[in-house]
């Protein structure tokens, strides 16, 4: 947590606006997607498909691993892995960073803690097919790390997708004001309630 205080300031930077046209809304079906993810450090590859036959998935959109919000997110989604497990579900976060950086953020043990994976949207074709807002990283933006911020960031927002792949929630930070640590536990309440 020794970044937190640097992280807020960061995560300002980070805020989205509201954007004109929504995200994909409850009842519309969830793209599939494949992309290359890392899980405790090791790059694999996902897919929203092979993850729905084991049941609801949690997919996170947030703008860059190691930023403010970013990084409380990630512990929120980490410190309640096993009460999705619980519930029958897992989690992915889905941000535009590589998949270097995310194979770091995957296993640092103050964020994703190896608990779920992180995948990457280079290019943010994933973002876009959810109709989600994407904006360009400020000059000279650093993460709480002190590197370069290279890569575009994609609107907060969390989709509870249901086993039949449509959307049963769509959570957002832009439109509904949920805090980034909040995400987790609202998502989690959301899966507890789908029928199995």
């Amino acid at each position: 947590m020794k970044h937190l205080v640097l992280s807020a300031l960061i995560c300002s930077a980070l805020t989205l606006p509201a954007v004109a046209v929504a995200a994909l809304q409850p009842g519309q079906s969830a793209p599939e997607f494949t992309a290359e993810a890392s899980l405790a450090g090791k790059a694999f590859d996902f897919s929203l498909k092979g993850a729905l036959k084991k049941g609801p998935v949690v997919v996170y959109f947030y703008p860059s691993a190691y930023t403010g919000g970013c990084n409380v997110q990630a512990r929120a989604f980490a410190e309640e892995a096993d009460q999705f497990a619980a519930a029958g579900a897992s989690i992915v976060g889905v941000s535009q960073n590589s998949i270097a950086e995310l194979n770091e953020f995957s296993a640092d043990p103050e964020y994703c803690a190896g608990k779920f994976p992180v995948a990457s949207d280079a290019g943010g074709k994933i973002s876009q097919a959810y109709e989600l807002k994407t904006m360009s990283a400020k000059p000279g933006m650093k993460d709480t790390r002190g590197q370069a911020i290279d890569h575009d960031f994609t609107e907060r927002t969390t989709f509870v997708i249901a086993a039949d792949g449509t959307i049963a929630a769509t959570l957002s930070s832009a439109d509904d004001k949920i805090a980034p640590v909040d995400h987790a536990s609202k998502a989690l309440e959301i899966v507890r309630g789908l029928k199995r």
